[in-house]
């Protein structure tokens, strides 16, 4: 982070200084007390259940030479400089918007119900080649991951893409908003979340406010190939750039060539001309998200060829189809988060990787609504359509997806846990040599522990 004065602080959060000097500054904000550090400006947030302000003399304690504060008793901290404000959560926002746009960066933001933080990676491999590039930190892509992932880039860089989520309509509107992204992108609209938008047409809206301050200077890219997207209709007051597999796309995706863990191949026609893109990942679909990748790339000055150079040296973030093995045996750990889409993703990965037996441990998937159970036998009955050796289930919701494969697996192909424990107490000689297993579940279920037991016996 480049150094910003106590006066830049108040200005930009419409703050208060209570208590020091404007002309200090600092080069590091904090929200989590644990990791303060001399000098840093902490923000306590408050949370649904725990108020950060109560760990304001811990952060003195450590060095802390800020505060950006909703409780005016802080200015008696002797030795520290204190803004007050009326939300910490708002004002951190305003001033990550107040700093990013310091830097001048070219800003591609990602969103999607499934595939966005794949995407986001590639983008950053793709813009890489050309420019020096920042990007989200792990799943950072929040109210607070955002703004701390701003604060942790500088005026070294060119480019930045950043990822973002939503749970909820209006947190993209939210997020956007302090980024102002010059490109857009959407991977898919799935499911997910779909309790709490009561549709996907809901859902497509709430992903579409990445383009909510966009003008004829941006550009939104989208899935073709994905029904929402590919069916919307889009306002024609910014540039929409199709990528999918069909022919009339931009850019085009075909002849998919799946290898299982060892990546995928496929050709890309764009602009009148023909590409042979290899990459060295798992997962077909990794196609279109990273044809998603140089489209947007290609916006902000890099060739598809520089793009290509990016691609061919990928490396998701851990727990994306990462491929581990132990006393010959491959585990594909994909166990960051789950939806039907890419459930059935994983599968394909999980058939089409070499190996003796081909094995799914499948946990559930959260926020499906009251058709949960039918899209958790959707996946258990597509598992058993392409014939895997031992379908394994563990938890209460992940019971449907055993249902669904009991219909196209015979019996004894199918196991159902109804904790990872009782799991655990079989793992003694479930595996052998030669076996090709995945693990995927929606991250609640912390399914890498799963992964961990195996990798242990």
């Amino acid at each position: 982070m480049n150094e910003i004065t106590i006066a830049e602080i108040e200005k930009a959060t419409c703050g208060t200084l209570i208590a020091g000097c404007r002309d200090h500054r600092i080069n590091n904000v904090c929200t989590d007390s644990r990791k303060a550090r001399e000098g840093d400006l902490f923000i306590p947030i408050v949370g649904e259940v725990h108020d950060a302000h109560k760990f304001i003399p811990q952060v003195i304690e450590k060095g802390c030479g800020a505060l950006l504060t909703a409780e005016e008793s802080a200015a008696s901290w002797e030795g520290c400089d204190v803004v007050l404000v009326e939300d910490t959560t708002k004002a951190i926002q305003a001033l990550a918007s107040y700093y990013l746009e310091k830097l001048k960066l070219k800003k591609i933001a990602v969103t999607g119900s499934v595939g966005k933080t794949s995407t986001r990676d590639m983008v950053y491999y793709v813009l890489s080649e050309k420019y020096r590039t920042g990007k989200t930190a792990g799943n950072f892509n929040n109210d607070i991951g955002v703004p701390l992932t701003i604060f942790s880039f500088d005026d070294s860089m060119e480019a930045a893409v950043l990822e973002v989520g939503m749970d909820h309509a209006g947190e993209i509107h939210r997020l956007v908003d302090i980024i102002r992204p010059d490109i857009g992108i959407i991977t898919n609209v799935g499911i997910s979340h779909i309790e709490n938008l009561g549709s996907r047409e809901g859902i497509l809206q709430a992903k579409l406010e990445i383009a909510d301050y966009f003008d004829a200077g941006n550009t939104l890219v989208i899935n073709q190939s994905n029904d929402m997207l590919g069916s919307a209709a889009l306002p024609d007051t910014y540039t929409v750039l199709r990528v999918g597999l069909e022919e009339e796309a931009q850019f085009y995706v075909h002849d998919i060539e799946d290898y299982g863990e060892a990546g995928i191949c496929y050709d890309l026609t764009a602009d009148g001309k023909d590409y042979k893109i290899k990459l060295g990942i798992p997962g077909a679909h990794n196609a279109v998200n990273s044809a998603l990748a140089l489209a947007a790339a290609v916006k902000v000055g890099v060739t598809i060829e520089e793009g290509i150079a990016g691609l061919a040296k990928i490396q998701l973030t851990d727990n994306r189809l990462t491929i581990r093995e132990i006393r010959g045996i491959k585990i594909i750990d994909d166990t960051y988060n789950a939806a039907p889409d890419s459930m059935k993703s994983a599968i394909n990965t999980l058939v089409n990787t070499r190996g003796t037996r081909k094995i799914a441990i499948l946990g559930g998937m959260n926020e499906l609504g009251p058709d949960s159970p039918i899209y958790h036998q959707e996946v258990g009955r597509y598992a058993g359509e392409k014939k895997i050796d031992l379908l394994i289930t563990v938890g209460e919701k992940a019971r449907d997806i055993a249902k669904g494969g009991m219909e196209t697996l015979e019996r004894e192909k199918v196991m159902h846990f109804d904790t990872k424990e009782q799991l655990y107490e079989q793992l003694d000689n479930m595996f052998a040599e030669g076996d090709i297993i995945i693990v995927k579940a929606s991250r609640s279920m912390e399914m890498e522990q799963v992964v961990e037991r195996i990798m242990e016996k």
